[in-house]
């Protein structure tokens, strides 16, 4: 989840100005959640494997690839408001 923090958790305040933005992740996340218990070790497993399977496709991150970052931004989004983040670590 630290990855992720450090690489999507700047993301996070597009949500502020990009309707858009809100609405896909606003999907993403509810795809997740429907599919993933929200604690952190089953996130975390999620995380893993989407990773190992979008590096075996050779995605890169920030990639020109629109799905896979917006999956991994609603994936941040749900870890930061469901206070998985290290203390003190909040991206809110």
């Amino acid at each position: 989840m630290a990855w992720l923090t450090s690489v999507y958790g700047p993301e996070l305040s597009r949500l502020e100005r990009e309707p858009g933005l809100v609405a896909a992740v606003d999907q993403h996340a509810a795809a997740l959640r429907d599919a993933v218990p929200l604690d952190p070790g089953h996130l975390a497993d999620y995380l893993i494997g989407f990773l190992y399977e979008l590096h075996d496709q050779g995605w890169r991150p920030h990639g020109p690839e629109l799905y896979p970052a917006v999956r991994l931004l609603a994936l941040c989004w749900l870890a930061d408001r469901a206070g998985f983040l290290p203390a003190g670590g909040s991206l809110a």
